[in-house]
């Protein structure tokens, strides 16, 4: 999980400067071959998956 790398996306918005940059991690990545993953948020635990479908899913 320490491999873990963000990457910079430019936003395509008019209304944001062209110098305007959005964080993101490859779900892949996040998630691992199991396709779920624990995080723990304000003392909570909620799980986030991947469905079938592709989709993602955080539940308490």
């Amino acid at each position: 999980m320490s491999d873990l790398h963000l990457k910079h996306l430019k936003e395509d918005n008019s209304q944001k400067s062209s110098s305007d940059v959005v964080d993101y991690i490859d779900s892949h990545q996040l998630l691992g071959k199991n396709g779920r993953i624990h995080i723990r948020h304000r003392g909570e635990i909620y799980q986030l998956r991947q469905t079938q479908a592709g989709k993602l899913i955080l539940t308490k």
